[in-house]
């Protein structure tokens, strides 16, 4: 299992050392695990893909990675369930260079594999949620909520601040990773060594890509919407990974009996099949344009416990508005200057 494609491709980004703790952390199918030849299939890279982006999360998130490292010494490993991300759409097209929204994202998700499983109005946010599914092996490859913040449902002046910020964005990918991703959309082979060089260049659209924020446009845009300033200092980083638990209730009354910073209650669905609740942020120093820092919400470490669904006799791998709206609070906390 150690020679086959994902950890080669795991190795290749991350060196040895870091490559063998990320792929000891998660309990990976496998099939998958296992899949070895000279093309890389698009399920192994996108598995391969979510492996780094649940690394660089640990990096960001010292309350995540300490989790895990106590799962870890309990002799077990994280079931990476599900990740998330954050896009602005802008009224008048493309963010700066960047595709608009979810489009920056979707042009990456559709060539590996993964399609839209459903749309989740988040209204009170004035966002919208879309879940991206692998079709290969959706309980096995983590799935994406896919989230995109509606700038023309807001005012004027937030319009002015937005567009002047998210404006100035980059597009990370380059011609090769175009190519490689034209290559999947077709169906044509792709070899080790161009998925390798290919794999850290994708990784780095899960970031910010547009300028730092001014203190006056960010908290202006703090005023009118917590989800629209986090996106204003973290950009489109991967928000939280999730663990995929048996209980979520009995694990929550645990973690909050020994101290950790844990979600006042639990997030549950509609047909009570999907609970959710999570880690708080944690706080993360930003430097702003005026060369003002301040710590502000980062990313967060999320839990999930998911039952069969009695209509198929699958897990049920649905969200829920509610639950991903009482979510999203995590990174709510107000910025503080640099003490």
């Amino acid at each position: 299992m150690s020679n086959g494609n994902i950890p080669a491709l795991i190795r290749s980004s991350l060196g040895e050392q870091a490559a063998d703790e990320a792929l000891a952390s998660l309990a990976i199918d496998p099939q998958l695990l296992g899949e070895q030849g000279p093309a890389i299939s698009r399920a192994a890279f996108a598995m391969a893909m979510n492996v780094l982006l649940f690394h660089g999360l640990l990096q960001r998130v010292p309350d995540g990675a300490a989790y895990v490292a106590n799962v870890r010494a309990r002799g077990k490993r994280i079931v990476f369930d599900h990740g998330a991300l954050r896009t602005v759409r802008l009224p008048h097209g493309p963010t700066g260079a960047l595709p608009a929204g979810e489009d920056a994202f979707t042009r990456i998700f559709l060539p590996l594999g993964y399609e839209m499983a459903a749309v989740y109005p988040l209204d009170r946010l004035k966002m919208t949620g879309r879940a991206y599914r692998h079709k290969d092996a959706p309980e096995n490859i983590p799935q994406f909520f896919l989230s995109e913040l509606h700038v023309d449902r807001f005012d004027a002046e937030f319009l002015e601040a937005a567009s002047r910020l998210f404006g100035t964005s980059r597009d990370p990918l380059d011609a090769d990773c175009r190519d490689l991703l034209a290559r999947y959309s077709a169906g044509e082979p792709v070899t080790f060594d161009q998925a390798a060089a290919v794999l850290p260049v994708i990784v780095t659209a899960f970031d910010r890509q547009h300028d730092p924020v001014t203190l006056s446009d960010y908290e202006l845009l703090l005023s009118r919407s917590h989800e629209a300033a986090w996106i204003a200092t973290e950009g489109n980083a991967f928000n939280h990974a999730t663990d995929r638990v048996a209980d979520v209730e009995a694990l929550a009354a645990r973690l909050r009996q020994e101290g950790w910073p844990i979600k006042d209650r639990i997030e549950i669905s509609r047909t009570g099949r999907v609970r959710q609740t999570a880690f708080r942020a944690d706080t993360v120093e930003r430097l702003f344009a005026d060369k003002e820092v301040r710590r502000v919400p980062g990313s967060f470490y999320e839990f999930i416990s998911r039952d069969i669904d009695p209509a198929t006799g699958r897990l049920d791998l649905s969200f829920d508005t509610g639950n991903a709206t009482g979510i999203f609070a995590m990174t709510s906390a107000q910025p503080s200057p640099q003490p």
